[in-house]
């Protein structure tokens, strides 16, 4: 299989989207997987997976949809994800996959996401994971909660405003020695794989505000903070 190093946009889909968006449209046609992680997949990667980045406009504005993961879990217990998981035999692709797994984890309806786009496949080698980051629209948006409460305990529409308020954002610091990007909010602290796409499209999308890089927030966890989203 051949994966992609660097974002691609369904351009009649962008084309439904509010003008909002339009900032993450134009950062999706461009941004080469470096510009995320070091680790772009090879040829003979390991198991396909797909995450969601749904977008919506919430009460606070706009919004995108985070779940936290239950406290049970095998790997990543209580941790802040995107929506998503492997590629199962029956998913026609990773807009498939994404969906299919975003609903059976928060219960919303499939038919009122519109997916626009995708940003660059990217490797999590500890886990051998191949990931596809989907973009969507919730141009419709339902209700939804924790509908797999052994894989989640909570799901949040964070807004975009909270997310770049300088009060909110830091770095985490693993015990393995890595470093980077985390957001403070609702409750939860968002760091790892998930922190470093949302911060991708934040400065990407020129969202991002001057915020204090030294603020530092310690993390734990029994494995590297770059693994399989689900």
């Amino acid at each position: 299989m051949t994966w992609s190093r660097v974002g691609a946009v369904d351009e009649a889909a962008a084309c439904l989207l509010p003008s909002w968006l339009d900032p993450v449209v134009a950062m999706t046609r461009s941004v080469h997987v470096d510009a995320i992680t070091r680790f772009a997949p090879d040829d003979d990667a390991g198991r396909h997976s797909a995450v969601l980045i749904l977008f919506g406009d919430g009460v606070d504005g706009p919004d995108v949809l985070i779940i936290e993961r239950a406290s049970r879990m095998r790997a990543h217990a209580g941790q802040p994800a995107f929506p998503g998981g492997a590629l199962d035999p029956q998913d026609a692709d990773a807009e498939a996959a994404a969906l299919r797994e975003a609903q059976e984890e928060t219960a919303l309806s499939p038919q009122g996401v519109l997916p626009f786009g995708r940003l660059p496949d990217l490797y999590l080698p500890v886990s051998d994971f191949a990931v596809t980051p989907v973009l969507a629209w919730w141009r419709e948006p339902s209700p939804v909660h924790a509908a797999a409460p052994a894989e989640v305990a909570s799901v949040h529409r964070i807004p975009i405003r909270t997310l770049v308020d300088p009060a909110n954002r830091c770095r985490a610091r693993h015990p393995s020695g890595y470093i980077g990007p985390a957001f403070t909010v609702h409750g939860l602290v968002i760091w790892g794989f998930t922190a470093g796409l949302l911060s991708a499209i934040l400065d990407g999308a020129g969202w991002s505000v001057p915020w204090d890089l030294d603020r530092l927030v310690d993390v734990a966890d029994e494995r590297d903070p770059l693994e399989e989203p689900a």
